[in-house]
């Protein structure tokens, strides 16, 4: 078999930050990377589990809903996958997903999709966590451009 994309960037030179994974057809696949790979810290599942919640809630419900495909946690625990149409630019991308952070920090009260006949493990969430993971987060993506979007090789 071929080694798919993914597993051809080299791990132990990724930091946080979003890049661009890849592009297939119309459709940009951005890693945003919370944590640093195989650094011995990963996303705790309950955290991860609203974090991914509040992001996919916030981006579809967005002036750019019809351009998220999808949003969904990698499974290494390191991240979340985020993929637009590329009618989205770059800068959009980045920009929402910084807004993403505000409005995860900012939120209180249920979490959308945490009812038991919603969510397929709806016991497994922590708000604190995620808002820990989104000022993290945030703090990375303060200064980041449009020309860091691209993984070292």
């Amino acid at each position: 078999m071929k080694t798919i994309k993914s597993f051809q960037v080299n791990h132990d030179k990724l930091t946080k930050g979003m890049y661009v994974s890849r592009i297939d057809g119309d459709c940009i696949t951005y890693d945003i990377r919370m944590v640093t790979p195989n650094g011995g810290v990963y996303l705790e599942n309950d955290g991860l589990h609203t974090f991914e919640h509040l992001f996919a809630t916030y981006v579809r419900n967005s002036d750019f809903s019809d351009q998220i495909i999808y949003v969904g946690p990698m499974g290494c625990r390191t991240g979340f996958y985020f993929i637009t149409r590329d009618t989205m630019s770059r800068q959009q991308a980045l920009d929402l997903v910084r807004q993403t952070c505000d409005f995860i920090l900012d939120f209180t009260g249920e979490i959308p999709g945490s009812k038991r006949w919603e969510c397929g493990n709806y016991l497994d969430h922590s708000l604190p966590k995620a808002k820990n993971y989104a000022a993290d987060l945030k703090n990375v993506l303060l200064g980041w451009t449009v020309e860091q979007m691209i993984y070292q090789q």
